[in-house]
């Protein structure tokens, strides 16, 4: 709100300089309109590269020519080619270390009725890694295992 203030000069006549009451504005007011825009360039930046930033692994599924549809919400554990060296898969979106595949399956189906999951397996994965992984999802308590495969005319 403006404030009034009275002139310096001392005496009840007005002089030949003498001005009337001055106003002015306060200084404690902030002007929101730019911390707005600025807010707004930053909404509109990560919502454009938010998509961009989703990567998973890449991983080359074996074909096969009879596949069922998959029904719900499925959790999925990726076994990358790289699994032999580095013993990492991926649970969802999580890269974890096969060391602690088990306890974090047991957190993801404790609210679950349907005990089953899917593995997603390189191509060139060895057999014995992929029987591992199976192996370590079964002292979590999953009942059922499915293997993802790409239908054979697909690319």
């Amino acid at each position: 709100m403006p404030k009034v203030q009275q002139n310096g000069s001392s005496g009840s006549g007005r002089g030949r300089r003498a001005r009337g009451a001055r106003v002015s504005t306060s200084l404690a007011e902030i002007n929101v309109v730019p911390l707005v825009d600025v807010m707004l360039v930053l909404l509109i930046i990560f919502m454009v590269a938010a998509p961009m930033m989703t990567q998973g692994m890449a991983v080359n599924l074996p074909k096969a020519v009879k596949a069922n549809a998959v029904n719900g919400q499925p959790i999925y554990i990726t076994v990358p080619a790289s699994f032999a060296k580095d013993r990492v898969v991926q649970i969802g979106n999580d890269e974890i270390r096969i060391d602690i595949l088990e306890e974090r399956v047991k957190q993801a189906l404790l609210e679950r009725t349907d005990k089953s999951l899917f593995v997603r397996g390189d191509g060139s994965v060895a057999y014995r890694d992929i029987v591992y992984v199976f192996d370590r999802l079964r002292a979590a308590g999953v009942e059922k295992v499915g293997l993802i495969t790409v239908p054979a005319g697909t690319k």
